[in-house]
């Protein structure tokens, strides 16, 4: 049986930035339209924490089955690790879900009944990832699916269910962090092209290769500060996002010197922690708009 401390590992904490920076910059977004409201903007970041560690249990269960975690470099896979039973980590999946369709169902009913069309295509999304009989995931398109869920429609969705309306702003701030969040998963399966070119995982990265996927994690991360430059238009407190820069720079300098395998680590890590930093200031420089 899986230890408390194997279990949080297995959630991935340092996945969270994925999921509480598009919420920082989504009500930043809705307030810079005189619109924020507290306790949404709180449902808006149990829906995207819910469905961050959900997808996360659901990758570690269907990966586990299939047998892809047996040779594994990353951090702890519960199933594939046998710390605990694929019943209970797909229970476990199911369970954040669940908690991410009551919180979004709460924002629908106050908001627009056709966010449950899109709650439930999110869900559809975080499952089929890797799991079903063809998972996309295995197909290459596991960045568009982290740009658009993580990216478009966590900062939009935030931004809508706060001000019932998007701006301009609120997009370029959406496509900042859906390259964040893509350039984190690049610098995963960057990492995992040897395990996953045995399994026959065939990620953006495999079909890419080594060279290319590290040239894409640099472009992934400039993005972001490329919307920095025209959210300028906005207001010129958007700079306050360029603290991120050297935190972006870290992130990218093992890619760039070709680390491989656990060297990559950091990569993740520092990704992550560059769109926190960014999501959260410029967030704030919005919401002060």
């Amino acid at each position: 049986m899986a230890t408390t401390a194997q279990w949080i590992e297995g959630a991935r904490p340092r996945t969270l930035p994925n999921a509480i920076a598009p919420v920082l910059v989504g009500t930043g977004a809705a307030v810079s339209l005189d619109a924020g409201v507290w306790w949404k903007a709180l449902l808006a970041l149990i829906v995207s924490l819910a469905l961050i560690v959900g997808v996360n249990f659901a990758n570690d269960y269907s990966d586990g089955i299939r047998g892809t975690d047996d040779d594994r470099v990353g951090p702890l896979r519960l199933v594939g690790s046998k710390a605990a039973s694929a019943g209970a980590v797909k229970r476990a999946a199911i369970g954040c879900f669940a908690v991410g369709a009551v919180a979004g169902l709460a924002l629908a009913a106050t908001s627009a009944w056709w966010l449950v069309i899109v709650g439930l295509v999110c869900i559809a999304g975080a499952w089929y990832y890797t799991g079903g009989s063809k998972p996309y995931g295995y197909s290459g398109f596991g960045e568009v699916a982290v740009f658009v869920f993580f990216g478009l429609v966590a900062v939009l969705g935030t931004q809508f269910v706060q001000a019932e309306q998007i701006d301009w702003a609120g997009v370029l701030a959406a496509v900042a962090v859906g390259s964040f969040s893509s350039a984190v998963l690049v610098a995963n399966n960057l990492r995992d092209i040897p395990t996953d070119t045995e399994s026959g995982k065939l990620t953006l990265a495999v079909r890419l290769g080594d060279t290319r996927t590290r040239y894409l994690h640099l472009v992934l991360l400039a993005v972001p500060f490329a919307m920095t430059v025209v959210l300028i238009a906005r207001t010129p407190w958007a700079l306050v996002g360029l603290l991120a820069l050297p935190f972006a720079a870290r992130a990218n300098s093992p890619v760039r010197k070709g680390a491989h395998g656990f060297e990559l680590i950091p990569a993740l890590r520092d990704s992550g922690l560059a769109m926190l930093v960014w999501g959260a200031s410029t967030g704030v420089a919005l919401a002060f708009a």
